[in-house]
């Protein structure tokens, strides 16, 4: 189901669309292209005319690797545990999120298939899109019957004892692979097998460089959120009410003023293969990112729309990068940054990012399955 595009408002994208094996379970791209492109990362294209897309997925698709440990999910934080609605999970459907999930990341799975712009469609295109437009939890039945009337899954859940295929059964179905396929913890780090160079880079990052203090733990990540000042560009993701191209951060799941640009810091496992780096893949190496953590307000100045990663959309260019003639925001941007770590010679710079490539998985980065030759609906796989 992963790769299945029977998920999508239009039958035309998967999940694996946008984390494919082929891209170590990302899209190799700043800012994808969701529901209406053809194709794969970089590659993918869409065309003008009356179905043409409106604008980009507005942040980086996020790698998958040991993503099931996971305990907040998007790069806002706006899934996670909370006793709020009643069923223990914050999360964009709040009280209206179906039953029966195993677990956090069951429930993260079922969003994507309710995104206008990520696997949905527009509501005048398809009953899922329609539904969705109603509220958000009336187009999962329908997803749900599409898989259920498929014999091939039908026969699969019932291996299984679930008789009727619901969404919940979706969801945690697509859990399992996700957390599965990608567990990674057989890196040169695990395994005692840096070389000299990449253990120095090692004492950088638990000393000098202050990297764990946010990228902390087996996972490098304290799942908590910070400012960094990255530049902004693409549509953000935008409040109902905002009349800007702007991303907020975790102030748009908190409506707290102290959250405004801070983003969740990511995992750091298999981190030399997942790039552009970023929420929203504003940087494509890994130098380069560390280089904005040291210096986040020179480099902000510094960096030019080339270092994006984008697949070209002609009639979006002009709003790719209009964000940057608004001097308000862009000096919101600029007062609200978390780090201040110590400027690292070229020499430190090199070490640490020969660190970073020592937290590279071995057999695991490539999946335990690997990407289905073919699926049950018969649709393309991606």
């Amino acid at each position: 189901m992963f790769y299945d595009p029977i998920l999508s408002g239009n039958r035309n994208i998967s999940c694996g669309t946008c984390h494919n094996h082929d891209h170590f379970s990302g899209d190799g791209v700043s800012l994808g292209i969701g529901e209406g492109g053809t194709g794969l990362g970089p590659k993918r294209v869409t065309h003008e005319g009356p179905d043409q897309i409106k604008k980009r997925i507005p942040r980086n698709a996020q790698a998958l690797f040991n993503v099931g440990a996971l305990s907040v999910f998007f790069h806002d934080g706006r899934l996670g545990a909370s006793p709020d609605y009643g069923n223990g999970v914050n999360s964009p459907a709040e009280e209206f999120l179906p039953s029966g999930l195993d677990s956090l990341l069951a429930a993260q799975a079922l969003f994507p298939m309710t995104s206008q712009f990520e696997m949905a469609g527009n509501p005048k295109e398809n009953e899922v899109a329609g539904a969705i437009h109603d509220r958000i939890d009336m187009a999962w039945p329908i997803i749900a019957k599409r898989v259920r009337i498929i014999d091939t899954y039908r026969e699969m859940f019932a291996e299984v004892g679930v008789a009727q295929v619901g969404i919940a059964d979706i969801g945690n179905a697509l859990a399992a692979f996700m957390d599965a396929e990608w567990r990674s913890f057989d890196s040169p780090y695990d395994l005692g097998a840096m070389t000299p160079q990449q253990k120095r880079g090692e004492a950088l990052f638990f000393g000098k460089a202050q990297c764990s203090s946010c990228h902390a733990g087996p996972l490098f990540t304290d799942e908590s959120f910070h400012a960094i000042g990255l530049p902004p560009f693409g549509p953000g993701r935008t409040r109902r009410f905002d009349p800007m191209p702007r991303d907020v951060g975790r102030m748009a799941e908190s409506d707290a003023l102290e959250d405004a640009y801070r983003f969740r810091t990511p995992t750091l496992r298999n981190v030399a293969l997942t790039g552009p780096y970023g929420h929203n893949g504003a940087y494509p190496t890994l130098e380069g990112i560390i280089r904005h953590h040291m210096a986040p307000l020179e480099q902000l100045d510094a960096w030019q729309p080339a270092l994006a990663q984008l697949p070209k959309v002609p009639w979006l260019a002009r709003a790719d990068f209009i964000i940057h003639e608004d001097s308000r925001e862009m000096a919101r941007v600029r007062t609200n940054i978390d780090i201040d770590i110590p400027q690292l010679s070229d020499a430190e710079v090199t070490e640490l990012v020969a660190f970073m490539n020592a937290l590279t998985g071995t057999r695991s980065v490539f999946g335990r399955l690997g990407k289905p030759a073919r699926v049950p609906s018969g649709l393309e796989v991606d």
